[in-house]
């Protein structure tokens, strides 16, 4: 293991040509931060011992999303893919249309954008197409149920500010459409979220696409049959998506959501696409297994689910110069690295408090209560009215 110290110092040295990273790990988390702090940044040794070195499609891709929403970035590959030198531009938004590299699903796209979006000269109205729903990345579905709610508690709102399955589109073929429309917005607001409070009612969409109708449905009774030994508010609806909405591959999945008294949002999804990744499934195991892992979910506790802690973080970086709390279940691998990340790019650190469960929460990890003060990031792009 690499010594961060050392590395940390490396970095302050060539402060004057930017960051400087090794290998391919966190790739979107690196160009992210980048273009909001306009820090440059160098990222060599990409895959460089493999067999097939450089950079992989969807990587490519997704440098090309990035270079539609900025105006005036710099982009340099070396001939083998193995260097990128990346000097962010200008965030400018506007209308987008960008195909989705089928290897990752738009989830993996939509997340960066989704911590863009708000800080963009004009408003976005993106439209991604390709794979909508895979068992890699965040579903759409996911991400229109939990982050978009997450960024209105910061202050992010307004009446465009809304993400839409146009057609779905399972892997690995694709065929899916999703326009995600955003405000602008000046500056966020800090946040208190300590209190998770008590689990209220159970949502979810089951959905279906070049298979039986059926299978919603069998989906919908498997995930009940749990569900409803804990809780009698329970609504997941069918979505079935038939001829040219219904992309080019079958498949079938399930995506529930817990609601809190005090407005916390967990979820949960799986997915089964058969001629994609993973073993095939019956709806009955899928549905079972969807409705223990949002158990799981909201055992860990926390004011914000596993899939969006990175998101929640950035928002409390780039508030106001004010303290934001959130209280956060046992942090994921991707979350600890980027706040690595944002001490490097932001020079940010958070304070952290653990708290221990009790013993009817042991197996769940300890719940961390992440504090910080903003950096006062102000959206310098925005136009003034």
């Amino acid at each position: 293991m690499p010594d961060r110290n050392n590395n940390n110092n490396n970095n302050n040295n060539m402060a004057s040509q930017g960051l400087v990273y090794d290998g391919c790990n966190f790739f979107r988390q690196r160009l992210v931060l980048s273009t909001l702090s306009g820090k440059r940044v160098k990222i060599k040794n990409i895959r460089w011992k493999d067999d097939e070195p450089g950079l992989r499609e969807f990587e490519a891709s997704f440098v090309r999303l990035l270079d539609k929403v900025t105006n005036g970035s710099r982009i340099e590959i070396n001939q083998t893919g193995t260097m990128l030198f990346y000097q962010p531009g200008l965030l400018y938004g506007g209308a987008v249309e960008h195909d989705c590299n089928p290897q990752r699903s738009i989830g993996y796209y939509l997340e960066a954008l989704l911590m863009l979006a708000p800080f963009m000269k004009t408003p976005l109205k993106a439209t991604l197409r390709g794979v909508t729903n895979d068992p890699t990345d965040p579903t759409v579905d996911l991400l229109k149920a939990t982050a978009i709610p997450l960024m209105k508690k910061f202050g992010i709102e307004g009446d465009g500010f809304d993400l839409k399955v146009v057609k779905r589109g399972m892997a690995p073929g694709g065929g899916g459409e999703v326009v995600f429309t955003c405000p602008v917005c000046k500056t966020g607001k800090p946040v208190q979220l300590t209190d998770p409070g008590k689990i209220k009612r159970l949502r979810g969409v089951a959905y279906s696409v070049r298979v039986s109708p059926q299978m919603a449905n069998r989906l919908v009774d498997s995930a009940r049959a749990v569900l409803n030994l804990f809780l009698p508010d329970i609504y997941i609806y069918t979505d079935h998506m038939k001829g040219a909405n219904s992309g080019k591959s079958p498949g079938f999945g399930l995506m529930l959501v817990a609601e809190s008294l005090n407005g916390t949002i967990l979820s949960a999804e799986m997915v089964s696409t058969p001629q994609g990744q993973g073993e095939p499934v019956l709806p009955e195991d899928l549905g079972r297994n969807c409705a223990k892992l949002l158990l799981e979910e909201i055992h860990r506790g926390g004011c914000v689910d596993s899939s969006n802690q990175s998101l929640a973080l950035l928002l409390m970086t780039l508030g106001q110069p004010d303290v934001s709390k959130v209280l956060l279940g046992p942090l994921s691998p991707y979350t600890i690295e980027f706040l690595r990340h944002i001490r490097d790019f932001f020079q940010l650190t958070f304070k952290i408090d653990t708290q221990k469960p009790s013993e009817d929460e042991r197996k769940g990890g300890d719940k961390v209560l992440m504090t910080c003060v903003g950096v006062g990031y102000s959206n310098i792009s925005k136009t003034l009215k």
